[in-house]
């Protein structure tokens, strides 16, 4: 299986989002990264759409349903918001959507700061997968993989995706 270009979803997705947000009428969005992925993926976006937006980023550690099984990953950072949530609309943004476990854990961490407006989900690839009822708004591409296949990103820039074998 051949993965689609980053660079080409990421412009694709400006479209899609920006058409997304006119048609809601929102003209002042909030943009908003999950840690690491979403955040290089927010970043592109922003570039593309020649956004001088702040960047907000959430890292979900602490709000993952899986926190006691996994413990902490040694590289957890505060998340950084900086405008209010009360009020706004989100755009928030992840790079793989699979599970929608880190979506769910990044909606109860938005939630604790304020009662948002509205949230758009952005995602760069969605991997179909969900064991929640949980779907972006705007996606790069929709993918199926094998069991044994996974998907990762490597950024900030460029972006690039590659495709594992856990088989081998």
């Amino acid at each position: 299986m051949s993965l689609p270009n980053p660079a080409e979803l990421i412009s694709q997705m400006a479209i899609r989002l920006k058409a997304h947000l006119e048609h809601r009428g929102i003209s002042e969005p909030r943009y908003i990264g999950i840690r690491t992925g979403g955040v290089w993926v927010a970043q592109a976006l922003l570039d593309e759409l020649g956004s001088d937006s702040p960047l907000g980023t959430l890292d979900v550690s602490f709000y993952r349903d899986d926190f006691s099984q996994n413990g902490l990953h040694p590289q957890v950072r505060p998340s950084a918001l900086p405008f209010e949530i009360e009020g706004q609309h989100l755009v928030l943004i992840d790079d793989v959507l699979m599970s929608g476990r880190t979506i769910r854990a990044a909606m109860n961490e938005l939630f604790d700061y304020g009662r948002p407006a509205s949230v758009t989900l952005v995602c760069l690839l969605d991997l179909d997968a969900g064991e929640l009822p949980i779907r972006p708004n705007v996606v790069g591409a929709t993918l199926a993989l094998a069991a044994h296949e996974r998907v990762k990103l490597s950024g900030p820039s460029p972006l690039v995706l590659e495709l594992q074998d856990l088989a081998l």
